[in-house]
């Protein structure tokens, strides 16, 4: 049995959303199981419930040194300025312990993003943030191009060979499109797969 952590941190709901369809993903190889866990919000709660971020998600917090428990794991964050957001940055700061005794070492490591715009960064966000994978010796898997919804023209839409994207709006009022959705089920499925042969 490979186990799948599905670690995501979300503003508004879109990455929230996006996890949710990951982990159906990993559901649907057998011999794979799937948690899904967020990081903890670093915004005060009055300035939270004061920007309309959805506060109401179900998702327990995860700790960093739970992260060596999992065969894989498929991180989710919000651009900040083409970077993850601080709150996913703060958690990986604290996995130190786990660095120094190589947990995660050999473990899959894949990342999926929502930005504001198409060309918001989409795709520095999710390959700056396998520098950490690297740092801690994890095999990245992306989003290939065997999913057929990377190369779609015909309508706009997020999805990269990095990993799966969604394209929130400016304002936040576009949810995920089913391209992006099914992207990020192929996603966990192909990261799924990928773990239970390694964890063999």
């Amino acid at each position: 049995m490979a186990r799948i952590l599905v670690l995501y941190y979300s503003s508004y709901g879109h990455i929230e959303t996006m996890a949710n369809a990951v982990a159906e993903g990993v559901r649907e190889v057998k011999g794979a199981e799937v948690v899904i866990k967020r990081v903890r919000e670093l915004v005060p709660d009055e300035v939270a419930k004061g920007s309309g971020m959805k506060t109401d998600q179900e998702a327990p917090y995860a700790e960093p040194g739970e992260l060596g428990d999992y065969d894989a794991i498929i991180f989710g964050t919000p651009t900040r300025f083409g970077n993850m957001a601080a709150q996913m940055r703060n958690f990986l700061d604290q996995t130190g312990g786990l660095w120094v005794k190589g947990a995660l070492v050999g473990k899959v490591g894949s990342v999926f993003t929502s930005t504001a715009s198409q060309h918001g960064g989409q795709e520095t966000t999710i390959t700056s943030f396998h520098t950490t994978l690297l740092h801690h010796g994890m095999v990245i898997v992306g989003l290939p191009y065997s999913f057929a919804g990377n190369a779609i023209m015909t309508e706009i839409s997020g999805g990269t060979p990095y990993g799966a994207s969604t394209l929130a709006g400016a304002d936040g009022s576009r949810k995920p499109s089913e391209n992006e959705l099914a992207g990020a089920r192929f996603q966990g499925r192909h990261v799924a797969e990928i773990a239970k042969k390694l964890a063999s």
